[in-house]
């Protein structure tokens, strides 16, 4: 009887610890989630709309730094203005509205979820915008390709050619068919995150290139006089 009662309790202890620690398959992508939300502060950049941008332009007509109607549209004389605040307040110049601008505009964005400091070369703000650009830009490409568009808009950070911070590289007018199509805005995979990380810890597969395109959907014609200098998967990249 004894040993009955002992085997009893440990096969309740065992069945109690499976149900306290077990995770169901469909959480696996949780921590993913909770990574995204936290590093996925609110932005606002050419093309955005609604009452946040709403919010930036009465501030901007206010100090007139915008002369035009608040019609809730991030279009071009948005940008210019919100440039213009940004040189003026020592900010990095880049038009693009994230939580640093938006405090020193003096209103605070909804959805914010990420501190001020996620804005500009911020190592996990970069670090998510980055996963988000090659998600949107390079999925189902090869991971050195990955790594290869990441590298492209930290080279152009460096480049006196374009804005100084991934936020205003990434969200520059015209310049990601992902941020025109809102592909940005879905959660990065593993795969996203750690080419990267890589990226940013210094892997450059490009040596240097400022400009990538699939030679099969590209419509510029422009992109075409960029001098090739090597292939990965269905990108070619260039300077």
């Amino acid at each position: 009887m004894k040993k009955f009662t002992i085997m009893t309790m440990i096969f309740v202890m065992v069945f109690l610890s499976i149900i306290m620690f077990y995770e169901p398959k469909s959480n696996l992508g949780e921590s993913t989630n909770k990574y995204n939300m936290f590093f996925a502060p609110q932005i606002l950049y050419w093309g955005s709309r609604g009452q946040d941008v709403k919010n930036v332009q009465w501030q901007l007509v206010k100090w007139k730094y915008l002369i035009g109607k608040v019609d809730g549209v991030y279009g071009p004389d948005t940008y210019r203005a919100v440039r213009r605040f940004q040189a003026k307040h020592g900010l990095r110049v880049d038009g693009v509205v994230g939580p640093s601008t938006a405090a020193a505009l003096g209103i605070t964005l909804r959805g914010t979820t990420a501190p001020a400091s996620a804005q500009g070369l911020n190592r996990k703000g970069d670090e998510y915008l980055l996963a988000r650009t090659i998600h949107g830009e390079a999925r189902g490409e090869p991971y050195i390709g990955k790594v290869a568009v990441a590298a492209v808009v930290l080279n152009r950070t460096r480049s006196p050619k374009f804005p100084n911070t991934v936020a205003g590289v990434v969200y520059q007018p015209l310049a990601f068919t992902a941020v025109a199509d809102g592909q940005i805005n879905l959660n990065p995979d593993k795969d996203s995150i750690k080419a990267a990380r890589d990226a940013l810890n210094g892997w450059d597969p490009t040596y240097g290139c400022l400009y990538y395109w699939n030679p099969a959907t590209a419509t510029s014609r422009w992109i075409w006089s960029r001098k090739v200098t090597l292939k990965i998967g269905k990108h070619w990249f260039g300077l």
